[in-house]
């Protein structure tokens, strides 16, 4: 199993960058991506309709081009912690934890023993298809396999002190979006109620000695953020990009039609 390129990199407090496909599921558009230098993609399972297959098939892509593929799972049944694991992603993030009992059932199903009871099944893609020998597939895993909760209440923010202290949760994203509805200012990003509580996460990521990150949309952004102790950025959503892309070139071409006066007609049609 292979060293994992984001957590190498976040061991050394290095800041991490990743791209988000999201709706999409073409190899080519991921293969780009890891060619371009990003360290990986962020899968989005909660809001999107992505199967295994599918996460799976991206991260062949993520594996040709020496990037990492992370999943925001759906949560569920107890499977639900692994199987991204088993269809090749090497870090999962989860949505809205709040509570230690929860963080804690995240670790007991998504690590090995020692430190949890991860489901067992060594033909896997991490395990190399069962040529590695389950042991040291277990203890790879373990070392190799990232795992993350999302702080995305005001529930988790006033208990961060005591879900960071869970053995087994490498670090934290923060989640604007839904922290603002959570504080019952919906999409004010920059109000200073979640100035303060992104502030309060960052602290006490610093006193845990675990990283945090959170979405940018913009380079002054990521660096502010940085300032603050930030390390894992997701940038660049795909269809965004789209969006803001074909937007302007639909400006831009329209507008010169726009400013032409057509030419006169001479004769019939």
């Amino acid at each position: 199993m292979k060293t994992n390129r984001v957590l190498e990199k976040l061991r050394k407090n290095e800041a991490v960058c990743m791209a988000c496909p999201t709706p999409y599921v073409s190899a080519k558009l991921i293969e780009m991506i890891g060619l371009i230098g990003f360290d990986g993609i962020w899968i989005d399972m909660e809001h999107q309709d992505y199967s295994f297959d599918q996460v799976f098939n991206m991260g062949l892509a993520c594996r040709a081009t020496d990037m990492e593929p992370l999943v925001r799972i759906r949560k569920g049944p107890y499977w639900s912690y692994f199987r991204c694991f088993e269809a090749g992603a090497t870090g999962i993030m989860v949505p809205h934890c709040c509570t230690v009992e929860e963080a804690q059932t995240i670790v007991q199903n998504s690590r090995f023993h020692p430190v949890g009871s991860r489901g067992m099944d060594g033909v896997e893609v991490p395990a190399s298809y069962g040529m590695e020998p389950m042991t040291e597939y277990m203890a790879a895993a373990n070392r190799e396999g990232l795992v993350s909760i999302q702080i995305e209440d005001r529930e988790a923010v006033e208990a961060i002190d005591d879900l960071l202290a869970v053995e087994g949760i490498d670090g934290v994203m923060i989640g604007p979006a839904d922290l603002t509805q959570s504080y019952g200012i919906p999409a004010q990003m920059d109000h200073t109620l979640i100035t303060e509580a992104v502030d309060r996460v960052a602290r006490s990521c610093a006193q845990h000695g675990k990283w945090w990150g959170i979405p940018v949309g913009s380079p002054d952004a990521a660096r502010s953020y940085y300032d603050k102790g930030a390390r894992f950025f997701v940038c660049g959503a795909a269809i965004i990009l789209l969006q803001q892309g074909y937007s302007k070139i639909w400006n831009e071409f329209t507008s010169i039609f726009r400013s032409v006066p057509p030419p006169g007609r001479s004769g019939p049609i």
